[in-house]
């Protein structure tokens, strides 16, 4: 399945790091290509976005669910196609490295599903990373 892993540190306490991404508001706005989000409970929220993958731009709409809320080091969350068949994972992840500095990860892993899902699979390879790493650069300079 295509993903994408991406690691930075901030000069932050774990804690802060954990109080930012504990709230999905504080970071959907962040994912490229962001909308809107609706939050419908503490795990459930849908997002509206425009991807870019290849030659192909569209509007996006999907369901996250929050599998887990690990505080202070991870959340865990699920993805699934509203408008387009898709599903897919991810995470962040916080570990201490002083009191004062935190290593962030984020992780997204998206499979296609439908009649473009071949297609779409090499594509996804490449722009996977890319966006793992914008939305994990962007929470870092965020917090």
């Amino acid at each position: 399945m295509p993903n994408g892993k991406h690691t930075v540190q901030v000069a932050r306490p774990i804690d802060s790091v954990w109080d930012f991404v504990s709230d999905i508001n504080n970071w959907a706005p962040l994912v490229p290509g962001y909308i809107e989000h609706e939050i419908i409970n503490e795990k459930q929220s849908t997002w509206k976005f425009v991807s870019d993958i290849g030659v192909i731009r569209r509007k996006l709409y999907m369901k996250v669910n929050i599998t887990e809320w690990r505080e202070p080091n991870k959340v865990t969350f699920d993805l699934k196609g509203i408008n387009e068949k898709f599903s897919g994972s991810g995470y962040f992840e916080a570990e201490k490295v002083t009191d004062s500095s935190t290593l962030i990860t984020g992780y997204l892993e998206i499979k296609p599903g439908g009649v473009l899902a071949p297609a779409l699979k090499p594509a996804l390879r490449t722009v996977l990373p890319k966006t793992a790493a914008g939305l994990t650069e962007a929470i870092a300079n965020q917090i």
